[in-house]
């Protein structure tokens, strides 16, 4: 089944916490829903997820799952900015895709 729904969020691990960051997230289990995950290394200590859908409504049911899991590891990141916080996440609805 092809994904129809993404979301993407961006983080930045505080020094010295990259290991646990990896760690906790290699203990993530998808939710209902998402057909798959990556976790992108973007830069010094930047990373970028990338969660595939089924559909928009399989995401906000998965919502309360994804927070659960950024307050396990919330502590490992820094502050973005005063008005994102320690995330920056978007969603949407995938427009084209290409293998």
């Amino acid at each position: 089944m092809a994904a129809t729904y993404l979301n993407n969020v961006r983080v930045l691990c505080k020094e010295g916490y990259e290991e646990k960051f990896i760690a906790e997230t290699g203990q993530w289990v998808n939710p209902e829903g998402m057909l798959d995950a990556y976790w992108a290394k973007t830069g010094e200590r930047s990373y970028c997820f990338v969660g595939l859908w089924d559909s928009e409504e399989s995401l906000i049911a998965a919502r309360p799952q994804m927070i659960d899991h950024l307050n396990k590891v919330r502590d490992f990141f820094e502050e973005l900015s005063p008005e994102l916080g320690v995330t920056d996440p978007v969603s949407g609805s995938v427009v084209t895709h290409k293998c």
